[in-house]
């Protein structure tokens, strides 16, 4: 018998037998722990990219394409927890009417089998897409909602079609520098009377260096909220941004783009170098709760004009950089738990009175030209379209749980405080709004906004929920999120 360190060979491999058996029952036991809970993950995305000649919203007036500066999309992920499928999609548009998502979305479940539920579908906002909703003097063209429903679909299909293991983590950084509430009260002075004919007590974006500047209406949230998905091997599968500003602008007439949101899609796969890679990675910026911020500090002394697409482009740049450094602490869990809460609430709608009506009807009278150039005119035509509205209206608000991460979705532009209120209420760990989410309700503004008025409240139909709209929506929110951590929490 050979020794060898003061033991027999035969008895070192007999020891060795035993631990690798050890192993090997430590590993099947794990897997029969693990058996029924694979977490998988896909990502997909469409391109939405509208025509040359047809509609741009996104201002007064419409616009037409002229041009295609970058292609617009839509990117989706979908999670699959082994019980529970969640999509949730995100288009390169202004905003999108409820009646194109549910048709997209029934698409979608008739092939994949999730739940139309479970599908969460926005818009990032950007003012330079595809009109895909009826507003100020844009009206969609009927084959373009035609498209955008089947690419839509296609974006939920194609990421559920992907579905494979993966690991999942989330994680907030910070970024003050590239939002400002665009909503600010004025020294006492010259009045601001709005288009009614009354009088405001705040004015939008009044103007770099203004020296009847006093104060921001409202606050702003810099958090950047961050979803990562890998394959089990670490390859990025996906990464789900949000971040509460409004859009960016800068472009050239007429020429579509996906504004900041697509260029942050793009400088996240460069960073995480995914663009080489076989599986497709996709980058996601949704819309936070932007409704009052936008990009413009006018409390700057002045302001410096940059080039077409120049200012994007910075703050697309800045933001994955952010993005980037909380990818790089996120710890991933192999599993998490799956949930959704779905509700639909009834709001009355702020519709003119008789006077109003009248007025509105008169200042139209006395317009002799297709298209509005004037503010009044143009808000007058407004409040005879909302006279025509219901007297109230259904909005679709979901709670969706990956883990003790929650989101909340809310078909409006909504407000920053609004947003950081939701974060600090909720019973999650972690918890972000997707805003002009499943529909399209306009500004939503809180009741002590609208007592400022400003442009935000100024009613048409891209504002005309109650005054007490915001209130009404986040209870329901919480009443839903508290639902989910109960499940969690039993």
């Amino acid at each position: 018998m050979k020794i060898k360190n003061g033991f027999p060979i035969t008895i070192r491999i007999a020891a060795a037998a035993v631990g690798i058996a050890l192993l090997t029952l430590s590993g099947i036991a794990s897997a029969q722990t693990d058996a029924g809970r694979i977490f998988r993950a896909g990502a997909s995305t469409s391109n939405i990219t509208p025509a040359v000649g047809t509609s741009i919203n996104g201002n007064f007036s419409d616009e037409t394409v002229q041009h295609i500066h970058d292609e617009t999309h839509v990117r989706c992920i979908v999670l699959d927890d082994g019980n529970t499928q969640l999509a949730i999609a995100v288009a390169d548009l202004c905003m999108v009417s409820r009646a194109t998502l549910d048709k997209a979305k029934r698409r979608a479940s008739s092939i994949t089998h999730i739940p139309v539920e479970h599908m969460l579908v926005s818009a990032t906002h950007t003012h330079s897409g595809g009109t895909a909703c009826s507003v100020f003097q844009s009206d969609p063209d009927s084959g373009y909602l035609h498209f955008l429903e089947s690419r839509i679909a296609d974006a939920v299909i194609n990421a559920h079609n992907n579905l494979a293991p993966a690991r999942i983590g989330w994680g907030t950084g910070s970024e003050a520098g590239q939002v400002f509430n665009r909503r600010w009260n004025m020294k006492p002075g010259e009045p601001l009377i709005n288009p009614f004919g009354n009088t405001d007590k705040v004015k939008m974006n009044p103007g770099v260096g203004n020296p009847n500047l006093l104060e921001p209406a409202g606050p702003t949230d810099p958090g950047i909220s961050v979803v990562s998905i890998q394959a089990l091997d670490g390859t990025p599968v996906a990464i789900l941004a949000n971040y509460s500003l409004h859009y960016v602008g800068g472009v050239g007439k007429g020429e579509v783009s996906a504004d900041y949101y697509g260029m942050f899609a793009g400088r996240m796969q460069q960073l995480l170098n995914a663009d080489r890679q076989h599986n497709q990675f996709v980058a996601i910026m949704s819309n936070g709760t932007s409704g009052d911020v936008n990009n413009i500090n006018f409390g700057a002394a002045s302001s410096v004009s940059s080039p077409p697409y120049h200012q994007m482009q910075k703050v697309a740049n800045i933001i994955a950089a952010e993005v980037y450094k909380v990818v790089q602490q996120i710890k991933y869990q192999n599993w998490v738990p799956l949930s959704v809460k779905q509700k639909q609430i009834e709001l009355m709608v702020r519709k003119p009175d008789k006077t109003e009506l009248t007025r509105a009807k008169t200042i139209l009278s006395k317009v002799n030209k297709p298209v509005l150039t004037s503010v009044e005119a143009l808000y007058a035509r407004e409040t005879v379209l909302i006279n025509d509205y219901p007297n109230q209206v259904s909005l679709l608000l979901q709670s969706m749980r990956i883990g003790d991460l929650a989101i909340t979705a809310i078909p409006c532009e909504v407000f920053a405080e609004t947003g950081l209120e939701i974060k600090a209420k909720s019973p999650f760990k972690s918890t972000f709004t997707i805003s002009l989410a499943n529909g399209y309700n306009g500004y939503l503004p809180t009741p002590a906004q609208h007592q400022l008025g400003g442009y935000e409240t100024w009613r048409a139909r891209s504002s005309y929920l109650e005054t007490e709209a915001s209130v009404k929506i986040t209870q329901s929110l919480f009443e839903m999120l508290d639902l989910l951590n109960k499940e969690n929490n039993p």
